[in-house]
């Protein structure tokens, strides 16, 4: 792709008006090569001649002489830079002279092991010798029973995920006890993705893993690989348990990469109105596809990548161009073998065009795309360089646009690019003694063996202990002679959801006209979606929408898990107005700060319901109507610190004519989207409120969207100065001069007490000016986010 050219065109159509405000462009950059201290067997080195490689980048040589040397190791290098034969060739050296030798590959998604399964067959197909002795096979939830059963007998290479190895290998580990006997290496790849949630229960089926190992003789290597993140010998060590050596000297060439930051078009005269990001990223990608390109969009929500497959897809058939059948969107909830076959005509070229969720931000090899379009930041640093990675693949130059929505964050990095494009990626947060995941993992650990009482902190860390005890009182784990057992024959691990704020999932059913909803035969399962999600995606009469088409959700059955739906082209989609309270149970700590307000972190109880939900109309955005829904609440008892200014502030604030609640709502806004900053979360992964009734005064309370907490409102909390200075820079840069959804947020929508429930009223934007009043008392000094994150 010529992108000079691209640009060039784009900023010559009628429809530009500046919105490129900044392109960087990086250059290109030679490989390095190195041989490692001593030459690989001859049938190595004639199998990687035949696929093209005479020599090693410098990671790659380091990684082999790591692993030679039994050290534990985390490989952090760039998107496309070779680190899957930074662990494939220790591996298949070993196996090469050591028949009885064993490795466990660990991949994030299916797909990403299906990926590296055929990558490893084309790279030793051809040299009869290695294939005769390297015996790999995927086993996942998709593997069929007979291959199973050949697997676990012949393979001495085995791909698949940590919640295949949680729920369906641990537990059985006396089916596999050869392979453990003889698990000489364990491949830990895409670390990063594993921090918050998924990172802790991560980390403790790696636990589980080692006392499998033990018990059957066996002290495995880890080599770890991990996109750049600021923290990857910290993540890793925390993962696996152990120290581990941390080679990041990336020696792989890299082509010209072109890296424009998109402000979204103006409306009319009104520069601080702007369209949404969704909108341009429709018009950037049917422009590429035009220009013959093949263009990837990242979105931050299954219903944007969906959105933006529609709108293509009818632009181009209002031209009657066959470019309308070669674009998808792809995301979680599509069934296997639907993404399967998306992932292949990416490769194949049959598609131009993909919206995506981060499901494809993963290493699956989708060939060499042109463009990437980030459709709003994705949240972190680390995220946007890895998806602005997956163009470019090769030498060849490639295209990344980082499409800004009206989120402060976004804006801020228009205005700072050299933030982005200067700092180091965010440290990844994550905590193996997550009470609720610990829990869980000390019941599926007990069903595997016995645990022994007097050295259960060994593996499981200090809080094992306490919560082991709780275990025993509530009969889940019994205790004798100095050992816990589990109290129960079943495998506690099929009912413990790696991934999910809920262990259960809601299935998608599309009804056939005229069917009964109870006669399941004649209906098709189109997606699934976990319970947490479900009251805010699956309500009755959400529009739903899969694979660009739209469906009406006509009943959700809460004891079946099911959710009915009907096809049926609307002409509007709906989003879920939620309602939130929170109560705090318990105050851990407490701590004195600069700013004239107090300060704590400890538990609460987050409860919140769907109440009701509004009508946006396809392409024009507007807001059509609103419905009421009547569902039962949920309850997540979570983590959370609460700041209330004190007294003095509050009276400034209403002398100089302010409400204090105001400036805490808009606080609160702020510092949701200003903490990803400072600890590797998305957005959504926390969320707040402002609350009056716990402390008798306003008070903003910042809490994890998960039960038990995942460690991210505890750094917000160890680092709050920070994040009150990035809160402050935030609001007092944006050009507004009343609020706005770039600075303190979007109003809150609330269903009104009025006789009329269809009736709804909306509060307004935060007080922008009341935010900043606040943020001037309690900020001593301006705290720039640039300079704040030398601290990471």
């Amino acid at each position: 792709m010529d992108v000079e050219r691209f640009l060039g065109a784009i900023e010559g159509n009628p429809d530009y008006a500046g919105q490129i405000e900044h392109l960087e462009i990086l250059a290109e950059r030679a490989g390095r090569w190195e041989a490692p201290e001593r030459p690989l067997p001859d049938p190595i080195v004639g199998m990687l001649r035949r696929g093209g490689i005479d020599g090693l980048y410098a990671h790659q040589a380091a990684a082999l002489d790591g692993a030679r040397d039994g050290r534990d190791l985390v490989i952090v290098t760039g998107t496309a830079s070779g680190k899957t034969l930074c662990y494939h060739l220790p591996i298949l050296e070993t196996c090469w002279t050591d028949p009885d030798a064993r490795a466990l590959f660990l991949f994030p998604t299916k797909a990403l092991a299906q990926d590296q399964l055929r990558g490893l067959l084309e790279r030793i197909d051809g040299e009869p010798d290695v294939a005769e002795r390297i015996r790999p096979g995927v086993y996942d939830g998709d593997t069929p029973t007979s291959q199973r059963r050949r697997i676990k007998a012949e393979a001495n290479l085995v791909l698949t995920n940590p919640d295949m190895l949680h729920a369906s290998i641990l537990p059985y580990h006396p089916k596999w006890a050869r392979f453990f006997s003889g698990l000489r290496y364990v491949v830990v790849d895409e670390i990063h993705m594993y921090r918050g949630i998924l990172g802790a229960h991560v980390a403790c089926v790696l636990r589980r893993l080692l006392r499998i190992c033990a018990h059957y003789g066996a002290r495995p290597q880890f080599v770890c690989a991990s996109a750049t993140i600021a923290n990857p010998g910290e993540l890793a060590s925390k993962l696996v348990d152990r120290p581990v050596d941390v080679i990041d000297d990336d020696g792989s060439p890299r082509g010209r990469k072109f890296f424009a930051f998109w402000n979204p078009t103006p409306h009319g005269q009104d520069r601080l109105a702007r369209r949404g990001a969704t909108e341009d990223a429709v018009w950037l990608m049917a422009e590429l596809m035009r220009h013959g390109a093949q263009a990837l969009a990242f979105t931050r929500t299954r219903q944007a990548a969906e959105l933006i497959d529609r709108y293509v897809r009818e632009a181009f058939a209002k031209q009657a161009s066959p470019l309308a059948e070669k674009v998808r969107a792809y995301r979680g909830g599509y069934l296997p073998d639907e993404r399967r076959k998306i992932e292949q005509d990416l490769f194949r070229g049959d598609l131009c065009g993909v919206a995506s969720t981060n499901a494809l931000e993963l290493g699956v090899d989708i060939g060499s795309l042109d463009a990437a379009l980030l459709v709003h930041y994705p949240g972190t640093i680390a995220s946007a360089w890895q998806q602005a990675g997956r163009s470019g693949r090769r030498c060849d130059d490639s295209l990344a646009v980082l499409i800004a929505g009206n989120d402060p964050v976004d804006q801020y990095l228009l205005r700072h690019p050299r933030y982005f494009f200067e700092q180091s990626p965010e440290q990844a947060v994550v905590d193996p003694e997550n009470p609720y995941v610990l829990a869980n993992h000390l019941r599926a650990a007990a069903h595997e063996l016995p645990i022994e009482a007097a050295s259960i902190a060994e593996p499981f860390g200090a809080a094992a202990e306490p919560i082991a005890g709780i275990l025993v009182e509530s009969r889940q784990l019994a205790q004798a002679a100095g050992r816990y057992y589990a109290t129960s024959g079943q495998n506690p691990a099929q009912r413990i959801s790696l991934r999910h704020m809920s262990d259960e999932t809601y299935s998608i059913i599309l009804r056939r006209p005229g069917v009964p909803a109870g006669d399941a035969k004649p209906h098709e399962v189109i997606a699934n979606v976990d319970a947490i999600s479900a009251p805010e995606l699956i309500y009755p009469e959400a529009v739903y929408l899969h694979n660009g088409q739209s469906f009406v959700v006509r009943e959700l059955d809460l004891t079946s898990k099911v959710a009915y739906v009907e096809r049926r082209e609307t002409d509007y989609y709906t989003q879920a107005i939620l309602e939130s309270n929170v109560r705090i149970t318990r105050e851990r700590t407490r701590k004195p700060i600069a700013a004239p307000a107090s300060l704590a972190f400890g538990e609460v109880d987050v409860t919140w319901k769907t109440v009701a939900f509004k009508k946006v109309k396809f392409n024009t955005r507007e807001n059509i109507g609103y419905g009421t829904v009547d569902i039962p609440e949920q309850t997540l008892p979570t983590t959370a610190f609460w700041l209330a200014p004190d007294d003095d502030v509050r009276a400034r604030l209403k002398a100089a004519g302010y409400r204090p609640s105001e400036g805490l709502c808009g606080l609160r806004n702020l510092a949701v989207v200003g903490l990803p900053m400072i600890a590797m979360c998305d957005s959504r992964d926390i969320s707040g409120v402002v609350d009056s009734r716990n402390l008798g005064h306003s008070a903003m309370i910042v809490y994890d969207r998960y039960p038990g907490g995942l460690g991210y409102c505890e750094r917000g909390y160890r680092r709050i100065e920070e994040l009150l200075g990035i809160c402050r820079q935030l609001v007092t840069e944006c050009d507004c001069e009343e609020g706005c959804p770039s600075c303190v947020g979007l109003p809150n929508l609330r269903p009104a007490i009025h006789s009329d429930p269809d009736l709804m009223r909306g509060y307004p934007i935060p007080d922008k000016r009341a935010t900043i009043e606040l943020l001037e008392q309690l900020v001593a000094e301006p705290v720039t986010a640039c300079a704040s994150r030398g601290a990471v």
